[in-house]
């Protein structure tokens, strides 16, 4: 039996309720209708943390019951939701600066973070979106761009992805971009279902949603595609190519070709970019030693990952990690 998914809601007071109910029913009628269909698919975990456990009162006055506090130990989780606010998220962010270093500690470990409208604050206080695309609620563009000049603030996406990190603009934005997390984990016929339920207008099958990433490549490999995806959730683990073609029901010639078809270059390739981008984010973003980084991208050899990532870059990790890391403190001390 896999292990199931672990989901994570940050429930703050004043919050947007539906913005944190709405992503829990969409995972949830994913997960039963992709277990109906077959009965290995994962199950979710939906865990809901606020600071010490308490309830917390929503904007409509009513209150959420999280099933844990911040400081439990709930382990890695898959996904982590945070909800959007109602009116000025500032009082949020002073009141709940404890949520941060969690969500650093999380992010370094490979979960997916998704927030919506100001929730989106979370992510650029913990410094998760510095020299990052991002967006949030229109009504708060210029007090985010103004708060955090550091971030590169798209006005014109309604959900951006940045790694492992998206922004959504609205709650109509967020239930878009739920039914990709869907697509992601258990692919176009529950995320044609998901879609069915949860949008009112009559829809044609599910295409993943345009969003602003600087890494979006479009082909009509639908195959490949979702080899990409199991790649980028999976990178950091031990990879045989060879393995992953017989998973996606391919030769590995096949599936070589098939992949440099779509992208260009070949799987082990694209690997290594994504591990590689993956340990220059947390140069950048972590005090985590290249020890730590090489084991949770992926590489046991760290010798190996310094000269690959030397390659790669033209500079020794440990000189990127200076250079950025001094422009980063130049531009907040500006």
């Amino acid at each position: 039996m896999n292990e199931p998914y672990r989901v994570a809601v940050l429930l703050s007071e004043n919050l947007l309720a539906t913005s944190a109910t709405l992503p829990i029913e969409i995972l949830n009628t994913a997960a039963g209708s992709a277990r109906a269909n077959k009965r290995d698919a994962r199950a979710i975990e939906i865990h809901s943390l606020s600071l010490n456990g308490e309830p917390v009162p929503s904007s409509s006055g009513f209150s959420l019951t999280p099933t844990a506090s911040i400081g439990d130990d709930i382990g890695r989780c898959d996904l982590i939701l945070i909800p959007g606010f109602w009116r000025n998220p500032r009082p949020m962010m002073s009141r709940h600066r404890a949520f941060l270093p969690w969500l650093v500690e999380q992010h370094e470990q490979g979960s997916i973070i998704s927030a919506v409208g100001t929730g989106c604050c979370y992510l650029a206080e913990a410094g998760l979106l510095d020299g990052k695309a991002a967006t949030t609620h229109w009504h708060y563009f210029d007090q985010f761009q103004r708060d955090y000049p550091q971030i590169e603030l798209t006005r014109q996406y309604f959900i951006t992805r940045a790694d492992n990190l998206y922004c959504a603009a609205s709650i109509n934005a967020l239930t878009e971009l739920m039914v990709n997390i869907v697509f992601r984990w258990y692919g176009r016929t529950v995320a044609n279902i998901v879609q069915r339920n949860f949008f009112h207008e009559i829809r044609n099958s599910f295409e993943p949603t345009k969003y602003y990433s600087g890494e979006t490549i479009q082909h009509p490999d639908e195959q490949i595609v979702q080899a990409q995806i199991w790649m980028q959730d999976n990178f950091h683990k031990t990879i045989q190519i060879a393995v992953l073609a017989e998973q996606f029901e391919m030769s590995l010639r096949t599936f070589n070709r098939r992949f440099k078809n779509a992208l260009g270059h070949s799987p082990l390739s694209y690997l290594q970019e994504l591990r590689l981008n993956a340990v220059k984010d947390l140069l950048q973003h972590s005090n985590l030693t290249l020890t730590e980084i090489a084991s949770r991208c992926g590489y046991q050899d760290v010798s190996f990952l310094t000269q690959l990532f030397k390659r790669h870059f033209n500079v020794p990790p440990g000189r990127y990690r200076d250079t950025v890391r001094a422009k980063l403190f130049r531009a907040t001390n500006d």
